[in-house]
Formats: structure tokens, C-alpha cells, sequence
């Protein structure tokens, strides 16, 4: 199997990448298990930091450069779009959002178009495609009516892949992701970055600014569940998706209070008090926007899971990121 990674060499990209090389092979549709022969993550960015393997070849490149995108795709079986603009950068360029995120993505799936070998590809889209009056959880045939560039231009994304795969161009399936927490890292322009934040720096010793209100409820999944949701959403047979090629996946709802409240009790009130809190409207608008659960009905009964609570994302983060302890403290 040839597999391809856009934004590969994001930290989403980074731990896909890991996860596939460390398991050597990929099984599809419950056949048996088939080696990866050859990896290619293409980013805008490039770096030493993500997996150095034989397999592996790092490709910076524009994902509207036709030619680039081309060259790269020519030979991928197993393709994951995961490259994009995030939510507040998008917002604040317009232009910059609709290029990297719609014509992007309409510059993928005509590069593998053209193969005429119909590859499956694995869309990251983002709960950000919802907005306006929603319940306390959206169902899956909840309608999208987004309320920032971004949400529309995933939600843009969703009907090309669904739309190239009912003309048998691709077997493409959409993911709606949760706000993905502790992203490991610098923050970023995404309007979601201060719940990793508000994390991640008190236990680095940093102080940090929380830009939305205590009790504003947010959506979350693990970058581990969502690793290994990538995966399974790969390895579905097509019959699994039906007509519907876009699944919500199952995430915990929690709110920014109940999240440091958590830092708290793991590593103790000291690193908890490195957080202020300091409003910022314009994110807390576009928070605001995003639904604060959903039933995940059908992603459930297709195997996908979240998990359980923040407490166990938390420590997932301790272990994956810190090496399992904190400074100062015995292992949790």
C-alpha cells in the first residue's frame, strides 16, 4: 500500500504517520493485512520532526499547486486530506481559507481523479460545519448551517468528497472532528487553541491566557482517539458509509472551568493558578458557534469511541507528551 498524507507533517499527521509505521501494515475492508510500502507526507511546513522511516519522504508543497499535488497522489492507494487553514486564521483571510481549504481540496481529489484507480481518502472536516439554534446534541442528520468561513469550507469539503465518490472517482469518507485536546506544540491561529493552551503551558511552568468565559462548554476528543479514528474510518469497508459519506465522531463535553479543575487535581493547584482569564471577544463569538455535543449515534455502532472523561485525556497527554511524569512530581 502507497499511503499519502496531506498536512502530514502537522502534529495530527505526525501521529498518523507513527501509528502506520509502527504497525507496518494496514488491513482494508477486513482483508488480510497489506504492508505499507511507501509513505509520503505533504505539507506547506517542513522540519525534522516527523517520522524518520525508509518508507517515509517528506514533500513541501502548495495543496493548490496542481502539478505538486499530482506528482505526489500519482501512485497513493490510502490517501488522508488533513491539510488546512484553521478556524480563526480562516476567519481573519477569507481568501486564504477558500484557497487552502476548498480549492485545496478540489485540487486533491482531481489529482487522484486523474489515477483512474479510484484511491479511498479520509477527509478531516470539523463540528465547526454546524451552527445557528442546536440542540444540547446534534444528531447525525443534524443540517449544517455554519457560522464562520471555516465551518462553511469544511462543510464544502464534505459534498466534494461525498460528490467525487458518487461518480467513482474516489471512496472518500468524511470525519467531523471535535476540538482535538492536548495538541503538543506552540498554539496556533485556531479559534479552539486555548483548550490545549490552558493546558499545556501551566504544565510547561508558562503562564497562559484563557480567551473565553469558565463556563463556556466545549466539544473535545484525544489526539490518541482520533488517531485511531482516522484509522478505522479507513479501514470501514464502503458498504459501512452508505449514501451518507460523513460521520460526526463520538467526543466528551466539558467546559474551560471544569478542564483546569482537572489540571488542578492532577498536577496540583500551583499549576492550575498559571491561567488568567481574559475574554476575547472574537473567539469567544466563534466558540460559540460550534455545537457542545452530539449523539454520534452511528459513528458508536460502527466501532469509533471517545474518551470516557478529561481526566483520561489529560493523562493521556502526561503520558504520550511528558514521558508519563511531571516536573517536580512522582508519575500519576
Amino acid at each position: 500500500m502507497r499511503v499519502l498524507i496531506t498536512g502530514g507533517n502537522g502534529f495530527i499527521g505526525r501521529r498518523l504517520a507513527a501509528a502506520l509505521l509502527r504497525s507496518g501494515t494496514v488491513t482494508v475492508d477486513g482483508a488480510g493485512r497489506q504492508p505499507i510500502e511507501r509513505m509520503t507526507l505533504f505539507d506547506s511546513v517542513g522540519g525534522a520532526g516527523y517520522p524518520q522511516d525508509e518508507r517515509v519522504e517528506l514533500v513541501t508543497g502548495d495543496i493548490t499547486d496542481r502539478g505538486a499535488v499530482e506528482r505526489v497522489a500519482a501512485q497513493a492507494d490510502l490517501v488522508w486530506h488533513l491539510a488546512a487553514v484553521v478556524s480563526a486564521a480562516a476567519e481573519a483571510d477569507f481568501d486564504l481559507g477558500y484557497r487552502v481549504n476548498v480549492d485545496g481540496t478540489r485540487t486533491l481529489l482531481e489529482a487522484l481523479r486523474g489515477t483512474g484507480r479510484r484511491p479511498r481518502v479520509v477527509f478531516a472536516s470539523s463540528f465547526a460545519v454546524y451552527g445557528g439554534d442546536m440542540p444540547p446534541a446534534v444528531g447525525d442528520e443534524f443540517h449544517p448551517v455554519p457560522q464562520s468561513s471555516y465551518g462553511a469550507q469544511k462543510a464544502i469539503g464534505e459534498l466534494l468528497t461525498a460528490d467525487y465518490s458518487r461518480k467513482g472517482f474516489v471512496d472518500g469518507r468524511s470525519l467531523r472532528l471535535p476540538t482535538i485536546v492536548v495538541r503538543p506544540g506552540k498554539p496556533n491561529k485556531a479559534a479552539s487553541s486555548f483548550a490545549s493552551s490552558i493546558i499545556r503551558e501551566p504544565l510547561a511552568g508558562q503562564e497562559v491566557v484563557c480567551p473565553v468565559g469558565q463556563d463556556t462548554a466545549i466539544y473535545i476528543l484525544s489526539p490518541r482517539r482520533v488517531t485511531e479514528a482516522l484509522l478505522r474510518a479507513m479501514q470501514l469497508p464502503e458498504s459501512a458509509w452508505g449514501v451518507n459519506r460523513t460521520l460526526p465522531l463520538p467526543g466528551i463535553t466539558t467546559t474551560a472551568a471544569a478542564m483546569v479543575e482537572a489540571l488542578a487535581r492532577v498536577a496540583g493547584a500551583a499549576v492550575a493558578d498559571r491561567i488568567r482569564w481574559q475574554p476575547d471577544p472574537a473567539i469567544q463569538r466563534i466558540v460559540e458557534t460550534w455545537p457542545v455535543g452530539a449523539e454520534a449515534r452511528r459513528a458508536r455502532m460502527l466501532g469509533f469511541t471517545d474518551d470516557g472523561t478529561f481526566d483520561a485525556i489529560l493523562l493521556a497527554h502526561i503520558e504520550d507528551e511528558l514521558g508519563g511524569t511531571l516536573p517536580g512530581r512522582a508519575q500519576p
